[in-house]
């Protein structure tokens, strides 16, 4: 299994970010998920690994694919699950992030998935309960299990993930997913290109092992992945781009761009697409895109890392 020991254990009590991860972990993470994925087709698409969890998803920040897809995640694998809103949350009401998280920790759950706005919100959680964090995203820094789903939906697709070239093109500053891709890719041997507007590439971006390029036209150049990222108007106290229209003919995704990748380029995009702006409707629907495929793959990840947390692997967790 990708080169593990048969003395390998899974050891993260949380799932707070890519950075914490091994490529051994993250090759155990990608082959659980692999495991799992065939009870999405079943005719019955229960089984009942954790049944008598309880895992409360809370998002302070408006989500659709990512909280449906961990509780889908969670009940195909019998846990109790609950949601909760931002508009439903007491933080509305000024309580603190700590006390909130200690209301909840005190009616038990197992495990809390965790969508926040601020940077370092789950790692400030788990100074503080018990019970397991899943970071669903925090501010600009991680979004984990996008990264897992994205990286296992290019191992499918190309059967392994060292040695090829990936591009990322977009909203780099304000982008979770980019970070959290960018440690992922690179940990399991691919190489990381970056380009977007000079205002969406974030300084010192390269520590992270990517390279920034001067245009779109290098950074896909024979590229083997191609992925455009969501402009984040919400996370941009004023607009960092003259206009939609101008990023879209300098920046978007369109065949023409992609006659610079490899033939064979996967086209990927962690949703939801303003089409026509990041990537035309004809690249996002052609037969290059992976787009449903990530979407697919995202319920086989979260089930993998809610029944690994939870101590899947029969070991005793330690703390992240």
């Amino acid at each position: 299994m990708n080169g593990l020991t048969t003395d390998y254990l899974f050891k993260h009590h949380h799932i707070l970010g890519i950075e914490q991860f091994s490529p051994e972990d993250i090759a155990h993470i990608l082959s659980t998920a692999k495991s799992f994925k065939e009870i999405s087709n079943r005719a019955i698409k229960k089984v009942p690994t954790l049944r008598g969890k309880t895992i409360i998803n809370i998002f302070f920040e408006p989500s659709t694919r990512t909280r449906v897809s961990f509780e889908i995640a969670a009940k195909r694998m019998s846990a109790d699950t609950f949601n909760i809103s931002s508009s439903m949350s007491s933080a509305t009401k000024g309580e603190s992030l700590i006390d909130t998280a200690r209301n909840l920790e005190a009616m038990n759950p197992d495990i809390i998935v965790m969508r926040h706005g601020f940077s370092g919100a789950p790692h400030l959680l788990k100074k503080h309960i018990n019970a397991s964090i899943i970071n669903a995203g925090d501010g600009t820094h991680e979004h984990p299990s996008q990264g897992l789903l994205d990286l296992m939906t290019v191992e499918e697709h190309k059967g392994e993930i060292n040695g090829l070239k990936v591009a990322i093109i977009g909203d780099i500053t304000h982008s979770r997913v980019a970070r959290s891709n960018i440690l992922g890719f690179t940990k399991m041997g691919a190489s990381v290109y970056l380009a977007g507007p000079a205002t969406f590439i974030p300084p010192g971006i390269e520590k992270l092992g990517a390279e920034v390029c001067s245009s779109p036209v290098k950074a896909v150049q024979d590229a083997d992945v191609v992925m455009a990222l969501r402009i984040q108007q919400e996370r941009q106290n004023d607009p960092l781009i003259p206009s939609l229209r101008e990023y879209a003919v300098h920046f978007g995704i369109n065949k023409e761009l992609l006659k610079n990748a490899k033939p064979d380029a996967l086209v990927m995009h962690p949703g939801p697409i303003n089409r026509g702006v990041e990537m035309n409707p004809d690249v996002a629907d052609g037969p290059q895109s992976v787009i449903l495929d990530q979407v697919t793959n995202g319920v086989a990840v979260r089930m993998a890392l809610l029944y690994l947390v939870m101590g899947g692997d029969k070991t005793s967790n330690s703390e992240s």
